[in-house]
């Protein structure tokens, strides 16, 4: 469907159904509860949600998005081009534990990004720590309604389902046995569809305005679908029903007549977080993949709070990212960080127009040193054409983040120096002759392969440094560590390196995992234990 237009939530039911001359399907018709539950879920929360693409397996799932009682959900594992959407009372999201307490076992996605073997220890890694939905935000799934009530001409509220982020007016176009045809009004019909009666994609007239759900206009306010039955050999163009005749949805408005962006209030805008950019060095490759896909449409300062936010989480130290923002008294915006043990936020002025708004995500990734298509008004298509050139320059001299100000007040500070970061993650002073941007995370193949442009140390000469945390080791620093204090551990290098074993999930590993996932014989596998004993004490 077309590009949402940038209108408020109130959009005039009352008006459009006395212009057209229609009736709403009554709420009873619906499987959708009277009173719209809270949504209670936050971002990055984890549950359980069957795998849409093959609803037979429980996978774990990151809230990555929310617009009213809706959840977009990302399955962890797979990428962000098989977001979905559900309700927070679908029967198809439960808590972290409901499948393994029924006897279940938790499956990775359709399309699993990495090596099957890496499963377990993936799965280990992701919930540790993780922020787990609480039991209380999951509501009761609504009961089936008595029947198909629906009439031909009824209007409702459905899920675009080529868009799934959008909810737009619609009329039953026909009603059959236990399927609608929804038609959207004001809209061509290629975005029509069948669905079953009791379909959570489709709602009563004044659902999104009851639950703060953006609602997206018709084409053109007051329009009316005609329907009419073709013949069938007349097919072609039309869609075909379930029962095997065919629909033609002639709509006779234009859907050129938008409403103006003159009449917008407060300015909104789409951000595309186009993951497969250079990343640069200060965030984390792994937790990129939970990142959501876009932003809004919603309004500049839940934006940039949304962007700003996600930098910090996904930031290899938070600290780094969050000294590149700089505070102001009368900020809007509050952007949260924990390092060092403790809780920090800081305060952003969001800027006031869509051109400010902008240069301020420009100057945001020049002080990440990313691709300036990491934050895009477009979604990218094939490669990269500024990633290609990026590498190309940075064989060159190294690219400095700009000055310190910005139009409307300097939200960005000037980044620092890339040596400089490089150093304190080694502990040392700071030392011109390190080179540029050594990587801080050495994840797996698929990481290395995805950071081609960045330079790092050779694993040889990785080494954990004298009293640092083991839980932020990368791989190669456990291996380092093992086979300092155990030479025969040298042996089993590759298999550290085969499921992705860091410090984080090096020190959750007990001998029963070593031996059932790993393939480890006892005597090793006492070893490592006896190693991690000593880390932690």
């Amino acid at each position: 469907m077309a590009k949402a237009s940038k209108i408020p939530v109130t959009y005039d039911w009352d008006v459009y159904l006395k212009e057209s001359g229609a009736t709403c399907a009554p709420p009873e018709c619906f499987k959708q509860t009277s009173n719209p539950p809270p949504n209670e879920f936050g971002l990055w929360m984890k549950l359980e949600a069957l795998d849409p693409r093959n609803v037979t397996s429980t996978c774990i799932a990151t809230v990555v998005g929310l617009i009213g009682p809706r959840l977009r959900l990302r399955l962890d594992g797979s990428d962000n081009k098989n977001d979905f959407w559900r309700l927070v009372d679908s029967s198809d999201i439960r808590p972290i534990g409901h499948c393994e307490k029924n006897g279940g076992m938790l499956q990775p996605p359709l399309g699993f990004r990495m090596n099957a073997s890496s499963w377990p220890m993936f799965l280990l890694r992701t919930l540790n720590n993780a922020s787990i939905a609480p039991t209380q935000a999951f509501k009761s799934e609504p009961p089936d309604p008595r029947g198909n009530e629906f009439k031909v001409g009824m209007k409702l509220e459905a899920v675009d389902r080529k868009n799934p982020h959008l909810i737009c007016p619609a009329t039953v176009g026909q009603a059959k046995d236990n399927t609608i045809f929804v038609q959207f009004d004001g809209w061509r019909g290629a975005f029509d569809y069948w669905c079953e009666y009791n379909s959570r994609d489709i709602f009563p007239v004044g659902w999104c305005k009851a639950t703060g759900h953006y609602l997206q206009p018709p084409g053109k306010t007051g329009a009316s679908t005609k329907v009419r039955r073709v013949s069938s050999s007349s097919t072609s163009s039309s869609q075909m029903s379930p029962g095997g005749g065919a629909l033609s949805t002639k709509v006779e408005p234009d859907t050129s007549c938008l409403p103006s962006a003159e009449l917008v209030a407060e300015p909104s805008v789409l951000v595309h977080l186009n993951s497969s950019c250079v990343s640069g060095p200060y965030l984390s490759p792994h937790k990129l993949w939970q990142m959501p896909c876009q932003v809004g449409p919603t309004l500049i300062s839940s934006a940039l709070r949304d962007i700003l936010q996600l930098c910090v989480d996904c930031a290899v130290q938070q600290r780094l990212v969050l000294t590149f923002l700089e505070e102001a008294d009368d900020g809007n915006v509050t952007i949260n960080g924990t390092y060092g043990g403790e809780s920090h936020s800081a305060t952003i002025q969001a800027p006031d127009n869509t051109s400010e708004f902008w240069a301020m995500l420009h100057r945001l990734c020049e002080n990440l040193l990313c691709c300036e298509n990491f934050f895009s008004d477009k979604s990218l298509q094939g490669p990269c054409p500024k990633c290609a050139k990026q590498a190309s320059d940075d064989r060159g001299p190294p690219r400095h983040g700009a000055s310190n100000t910005r139009p409307g007040g300097g939200v960005l500070k000037r980044s620092i120096s890339d040596a400089s970061m490089s150093s304190e993650r080694e502990g040392k002073p700071p030392n011109h002759k390190l080179q540029r941007r050594i990587t801080t995370e050495a994840a797996s193949s698929t990481t290395e392969s995805r950071l081609e442009q960045t330079t790092r140390i050779p694993p040889t000469r990785i080494a954990p440094s004298a009293g640092s945390d083991p839980n932020s080791w990368t791989i190669e620093e456990v291996i380092r560590c093992v086979v300092n204090m155990d030479q025969s551990m040298a042996a089993h290098a590759e298999l550290f390196r085969q499921h992705e074993i860091d410090g984080n999930a090096f020190l959750l590993l007990n001998s029963d995992m070593m031996m059932k996932y790993m393939g480890l014989k006892l005597g090793p596998a006492l070893k490592l234990c006896n190693i991690i004993d000593k880390l932690k004490k």
